[in-house]
């Protein structure tokens, strides 16, 4: 939903406001469009597998539903219980994640020119396809949605860089990179690419794409 509230206000502003970068990637709504693309794919990713039980366990857990009220009610515990054991395994990891979110980068970015700002969206986008080619198969997730979703943000990249002409084969933001890398070391190689880990990187990246989506927008705005 928050993502959806997002596009609606991205299009009103970037319409509005777009012409003076002389991009026509963006006037032309291929940047909101992509931008819904790939915030809408990520949403299909909620992984099945939230739940860290696999069908063996389900099955063993829903067998004795059937015999009697009474074991109904135990079988509905023993989910409950191995649930909450699983969230609060995870919560150091997502707290860890949610603490490294690099904020003073973006408040940065936002204070830049509007290249620039197009610059570290794009490398945003980047990294975030570099993550996402890891090993995903512990989410569930359908290949061809990873797949589509890698080529639409790396799209993405590629048409801002053109935006920006040499400004887009500027350095990397150094800073930027490296917290991408602890997302690969800290979060996906620790947790061995569980469907938690990757659980946490698709909230993580979602709110990267969401405050680069506003980036776009302020840099429409402020040339």
């Amino acid at each position: 939903m928050l993502s959806r509230i997002l596009l609606v206000c991205l299009s009103l502003s970037v319409n509005s406001a777009a012409s003076s970068l002389s991009c026509r990637w963006i006037t032309d709504e291929k940047f909101r469009q992509h931008s819904e693309n790939y915030l809408q794919l990520l949403d299909t990713m909620v992984s099945l597998c939230l739940l860290s039980l696999d069908d063996v366990h389900w099955m063993t857990l829903l067998y004795c539903v059937f015999p009697s009220t009474h074991d109904v009610c135990v079988c509905v515990c023993v989910c409950v219980c191995v649930l909450q054991a699983n969230n609060s395994t995870n919560s150091t990891e997502d707290d860890e994640v949610k603490n490294t979110f690099p904020e003073h980068l973006y408040s940065q970015a936002s204070k830049a020119s509007a290249e620039d700002k197009l610059a570290f969206t794009a490398q945003v986008l980047n990294e975030t396809s570099v993550l996402f080619e890891e090993d995903h198969s512990s989410a569930s997730w359908e290949e061809n949605t990873v797949e589509n979703f890698v080529i639409v943000v790396t799209q993405q990249a590629d048409e801002l860089r053109s935006c920006i002409g040499s400004h887009g084969h500027k350095k990397k933001n150094k800073k930027l990179h490296m917290y991408f890398q602890r997302l690969s070391s800290h979060v996906l190689q620790r947790m061995g690419h569980s469907a938690e880990a990757w659980e946490l990187i698709r909230k993580e990246v979602q709110f990267h794409l969401m405050r680069a989506n506003q980036l776009v927008t302020s840099a429409t705005r402020t040339n």
